[in-house]
């Protein structure tokens, strides 16, 4: 168990809360509906509730490591019937706690990927000049002016070798498009949406001026990403810094290339190339329920040949979140208490091949908790669905078609 400690002097509590941005709290009549829809309340015992209202009366004295439980998902948000932003009192309480450098537990590890952020513009502690390994022998081009799109690759398809795969298709796809894109390379930083959500605001600004900056200097009008935190940052935190940029996901790009007939889905993959399969797809939470991007990796995929789509039991609006976000990806998470255990259990009783995702995060802990299930010797191994991005899929089956073909 974590520690139980006080966080600020009781008198401050309320007006450090609110001057940090939580002043929602106040609308809180404890009605439990957070707690109900919360996902760690399948794995362990915890309660938004309790912290909410603990702010809301100055009496912030809990266990410490539940601060930094949340992962910012939005189901206790979008669940509230008085518009309590959960999100925002977490954040608002962690800051206080990161000012009082109040980290234990899980969170021990979050000093570190500050540091790293502000030294080599990454959480990852990689080095700077690292950050286009992923695209050796790929011919991709750094971005100057007068290009189509800008493809802001961030930090996991930077520098984490299961995600630089999908960076690695997300430009090939673009090429077999013709899309005329380049990159930021060793200019581009992380967006800084998950050390905000881990209360460090100041780490935060002083990446988005980077980048908007970067941004600035060489003509960027249009910007794609891959990531949803990178895309939800973009398009909102980024505003308060008055950026206007157009920022568009790669689900919903995809969803443009085809529309225009610049991507082309043709032919019948074979089964012995493991083409034919059916899949489901999981809503990240910062693409689907706070950006409200549903229908495009949908639309997508049922443009794949021989692909058939079936849903979770949780998905779209009320998709169950993979534990990844609001800096827990930084974290370590013991095996009981994963999310991933959990969806990859919902995506088998579905009957899926492959569980299909678009986020760095999602696809981390996926693979994170398939690993511990292929090292479980009472799961055979052809039980084991895969875990693909989006853009995997796409590619894999452009490669079949043109095999075909």
């Amino acid at each position: 168990m974590g520690t139980v400690q006080t966080v600020s002097p009781l008198a401050e509590i309320v007006t450090a809360v609110k001057d940090a941005g939580g002043e929602a709290f106040r609308y809180c009549y404890t009605c439990g509906k957070c707690d109900v829809v919360c996902p760690w309340n399948r794995v362990a015992d915890f309660s938004i509730r309790r912290i909410i209202r603990q702010a809301a009366l100055g009496l912030l004295e809990v266990e410490v490591d539940d601060l930094w439980r949340c992962t910012t998902c939005g189901k206790c948000v979008a669940a509230c019937p008085r518009g309590v932003e959960q999100i925002e009192v977490t954040t608002a309480v962690r800051r206080i706690a990161a000012s009082f450098g109040v980290f234990s537990g899980a969170a021990s590890t979050l000093p570190a990927a500050a540091a790293s952020l502000v030294s080599d513009g990454n959480p990852l502690g990689e080095a700077r000049d690292n950050r286009t390994a992923w695209a050796k022998d790929l011919s991709v081009r750094p971005f100057t002016e007068g290009m189509e799109i800008l493809y802001f690759v961030g930090c996991y398809y930077s520098y984490d070798s299961r995600n630089m795969k999908v960076a690695a298709a997300t430009v090939k796809i673009l090429q077999k498009a013709g899309v005329d894109f380049g990159i930021l390379g060793t200019r581009e930083n992380c967006c800084g949406e998950s050390i905000r959500k881990a209360g460090e605001e100041e780490k935060f600004k002083h990446l988005a001026r980077e980048n908007i900056k970067a941004f600035i200097d060489n003509g960027v009008k249009r910007i794609l990403v891959s990531s949803p935190h990178c895309y939800h940052t973009f398009k909102h935190d980024y505003a308060d810094f008055m950026m206007n940029l157009e920022v568009v996901h790669i689900s919903q790009y995809l969803q443009e290339l085809i529309a225009q007939g610049r991507l082309v889905l043709a032919g019948q993959p074979s089964r012995a190339d493991k083409q034919v399969r059916r899949v489901t797809y999981h809503d990240p939470c910062y693409l689907g329920r706070h950006n409200g991007c549903f229908d495009p990796p949908r639309e997508v995929l049922k443009q794949v040949p021989g692909l058939e789509l079936v849903e979770l039991p949780e998905s779209h609006q009320n998709s169950l979140c993979c534990g990844g976000g609001g800096g827990r990806i930084w974290m370590h998470t013991d095996k009981e208490e994963r999310f991933g255990n959990l969806r990859l259990a919902q995506a088998q009783g579905v009957g899926a091949d492959v569980l299909v995702t678009s986020c760095p995060y999602c696809v981390s802990n996926f693979e994170e908790s398939r690993l511990s299930l292929l090292l479980d010797e009472t799961v055979p191994e052809a039980e084991v669905l895969q875990i693909r991005d989006l853009t995997e899929v796409i590619l894999e089956s452009l490669a079949a078609s043109e095999a075909a073909s």
